[in-house]
């Protein structure tokens, strides 16, 4: 078996939505600089209607001798580029299952790549060939790599792009996904240290709100979004721990692995975060300075499905717990039903970004009473579905 085309399928389609996909967005690093701080931010597609958004996006497919098909997506058009001109020809014509080989292979010969664009591009690439073995084989990936360790995983509710300005909204969407058997939310603060005191009140008042709303028996996680200062995280956790937060996430950007371990030594509150790291090495600087309790590498970003086992592996020799990033449910699933539950307890479900991801798959990841349950279909369940495809193309550079 070999590998013989390597394509990027760009496709268009309309996603259905519970109302505007963006209600209120996240606070980001940029928002130090007010002209940043006061823009909207709406990523992911247009919205053409209320409940319509317009979406397109780029799926790589590698195909072998034979007609195996793996895919992986959606991916970002600067990663398509290069896939087609950098990484295409590193695996063209080689053995598409001996996945560590071709990894390897595209790794050393990106030393600029380690990080960043070319790392997410390597991510896609080393999913695909994931979906590709697995279809090989007709069995799910999650088979392939040892079995499951349960039936279902229980999937937190990250509420990415809902209302968290308007507190009875707030109140409202906390108890609707708690009824949803959701057992645990997260919530994003829309408010940085440029904001002042004004703004520190509105999201310590988001998490009482959420505590209130959900009652005690439901596990709350709050994202920074990378756009804290020291100072600013340790005020904001003093105030908020009587709310019992899970964990507070990615309080700084991922290179400030000191102001994470200096916070940590001043909060009960469990830190998470990683999600914009790559690699082992990447989470190793992490894991040697005990900066954070919860790893979050993301499996289309830190270097695929075979990466995040790394980490992984090396993060359960400190006890670490690691819930990958929710970019990409139909990878995360395989990858967390295979892991000890107890290092391994949740999955995250980004409630509004999953319904453009997984919108042009045949069978989409979604929660049944709040967990998500072990998938059957081959490989990573990346079959498209062409009834959503409204208009496609082939990218070619």
């Amino acid at each position: 078996m070999k590998i013989q085309h390597v394509r990027v399928r760009r496709l268009t389609g309309t996603v259905t939505t519970d109302g505007p996909m963006w209600e209120d967005r996240l606070v980001r690093p940029i928002d130090i600089y007010p002209e940043y701080r006061k823009a909207g931010v709406w990523e992911g597609g247009t919205q053409i209607d209320e409940n319509h958004l317009r979406i397109t996006a780029d799926f790589l497919e590698i195909e072998s001798d034979d007609g195996v098909i793996g895919t992986a997506g959606p991916i970002w058009k600067e990663c398509s580029y290069l896939i087609l001109t950098q990484l295409a020809p590193v695996i063209a014509g080689k053995d598409p299952l001996a996945i560590e080989l071709l990894w390897d292979q595209m790794h050393r010969l990106q030393v600029h790549g380690r990080q960043g664009h070319m790392m997410v591009a390597i991510s896609a690439v080393d999913c695909a060939l994931w979906d590709l073995k697995g279809n090989a084989f007709g069995q799910p990936v999650w088979r392939i790599l040892g079995g499951p360790t349960r039936e279902t995983v229980p999937a937190y509710a990250s509420m990415l792009g809902f209302a968290v300005e308007d507190l009875g909204l707030v109140a409202e969407r906390a108890q609707r996904y708690r009824a949803l058997g959701h057992t645990a939310q997260k919530w994003f603060f829309r408010h940085g240290p440029m904001s002042g005191h004004e703004g520190l009140m509105k999201n310590v008042a988001l998490v009482r709100t959420v505590r209130e709303a959900v009652g005690d028996d439901c596990d709350l996680m709050f994202d920074c979004w990378q756009s804290f200062n020291l100072d600013y995280a340790v005020d904001l956790a003093g105030r908020i721990a009587e709310y019992r937060p899970r964990w507070l996430e990615e309080c700084f950007m991922p290179d400030r692995i000191d102001s994470h371990v200096k916070l940590k030594a001043k909060t009960n509150i469990p830190l998470s975060g990683a999600e914009h790291e790559y690699t082992r090495w990447g989470f190793k600087r992490f894991i040697e300075k005990d900066a954070l309790d919860v790893l979050q590498p993301d499996i289309y970003w830190a270097g695929g499905l075979s990466e995040v086992l790394k980490i992984a592996a090396y993060a359960t020799v400190h006890d670490l717990i690691v819930i990958p990033h929710g970019h990409s449910s139909p990878a995360t699933i395989h990858f967390s039903v295979t892991q000890s539950p107890i290092h391994t307890p949740y999955q995250e479900f980004l409630v509004k970004w999953n319904a453009i991801h997984v919108h042009f798959l045949k069978h989409p990841v979604e929660p049944q009473h709040g967990s998500i349950a072990l998938p059957h279909g081959p490989g990573l369940g990346m079959r498209l579905d062409a009834d959503k495809i409204e208009k496609e193309e082939e990218v070619r550079f």
